[in-house]
């Protein structure tokens, strides 16, 4: 698999019948389904799940979602998604970046990218990462390449 950057976190999925809309290719909000689905799993690895965001009162919500689909995906196929973490001011944001293969032809289907605020869960404003949200998506910090 040809990946944009180094040290990728991988989701495998195969397609569902019920991901497929009425143009016969996966309906985008799976695509949308997918890149939360990573994005928790990535970050219950770095010990950032549910039950610790709800300990710290502080939560990373989407602020702004980029999605450029490049290719469709279908019933039955076995595809890869990749994330990375390409920002994080260690005060209130930190950005996201996905890559949605097909290994079967090493076809690169999307390219994403979500940039997350942190929020305190009880009142829903802005407050700034706990030391330990830093510490964990600053550890696996990717830098991005020059027009990537």
């Amino acid at each position: 698999m040809q990946w944009d950057l180094t040290s990728p976190y991988i989701l495998h999925i195969e397609v569902e019948d019920s991901a497929i809309d009425d143009y016969g290719h996966v309906n985008n909000i799976e695509y949308l389904r997918w890149i939360e689905a990573i994005s928790w799993q990535h970050s219950a690895e770095l010990g950032l799940d549910l039950a610790r965001y709800r300990e710290l009162d502080r939560g990373m919500a989407v602020h702004r979602h980029e999605l450029d689909y490049l290719a469709p995906a279908l019933a039955g196929e076995r595809l890869a998604l990749a994330t990375w973490i390409v920002a994080c001011d260690g005060r209130l944001t930190l950005t996201r970046r996905f890559q949605l293969c097909r290994p079967a032809d090493g076809r690169t289907l999307l390219r994403a990218r979500t940039r997350f605020a942190c929020i305190e869960l009880s009142s829903g404003r802005p407050r700034r990462m706990p030391a330990e949200y830093v510490a964990g998506y600053g550890s696996v910090l990717v830098e991005e390449k020059d027009g990537s």
